[in-house]
């Protein structure tokens, strides 16, 4: 399990590159608003945050403390560049490199969607409509989050039966590996999942 020194690091390491990257760029590239010259107006799962150049700051509306996890991905979001054009959807392990990371994928994200909203899908439609989610014509429940201006992902449910336990699973884009790492790809999945589970 990855310490808090771990993250800062990884948060210091992700400004350092950040600071070669003229504002305009990673503004254009990120699809995030400026408000200013200086400042990004970024909304995430129901947070508005404000993140300051060229020294990375994070600032919340209500003066929510922003976990470290979410200021690292959002900054390696930041830097990230999409190269090639969205063709298809995929599962997790279909991503480039993502086989060494699928068991903390699916502990972080599939596991906790199953065992809290597995046989609760009402409940899920409603914290999923708190995060203005898109319904999809897929399984018993298909849901489509535009979770950064860069970035959809899906969640697919199946109710159980008497035979067969509850079912999930969460589609990416196809290009999402040229913008997130695979370990970052899972933590943003565990992030939406648990953001749903606090507004169920």
């Amino acid at each position: 399990m990855a310490r808090i020194d771990d993250y800062e690091n990884a948060r210091k390491l992700a400004k350092e590159k950040l600071v070669a990257i003229t504002f305009e760029t990673i503004a254009d590239y990120s699809g995030f608003d400026p408000i200013d010259e200086q400042k990004l107006h970024v909304p995430f799962l129901n947070r508005i945050y404000t993140i300051q150049y060229p020294d990375f700051q994070f600032y919340s509306e209500d003066d929510y403390e922003i976990p470290l996890q979410e200021q690292v991905l959002l900054l390696h979001y930041l830097g990230g560049r999409p190269q090639s054009e969205f063709n298809r959807w995929v599962s997790y392990r279909e991503i480039p490199g993502a086989s060494f990371y699928f068991s903390a994928f699916v502990k972080r994200a599939i596991d906790p969607l199953k065992k809290v909203f597995g046989e609760q899908l009402k409940i899920l439609k409603h914290a999923a409509q708190q995060l203005n989610a898109h319904f999809i014509d897929y399984g018993d429940l298909g849901l489509e989050f535009q979770i950064l201006p860069n970035i959809t992902i899906r969640i697919i449910m199946w109710k159980g039966d008497d035979e067969f336990p509850p079912e999930a699973n969460i589609l990416f884009p196809d290009n999402i590996y040229e913008i997130l790492s695979p370990e970052d790809i899972a933590w943003l999945s565990g992030m939406l999942v648990y953001r749903l589970m606090a507004l169920k």
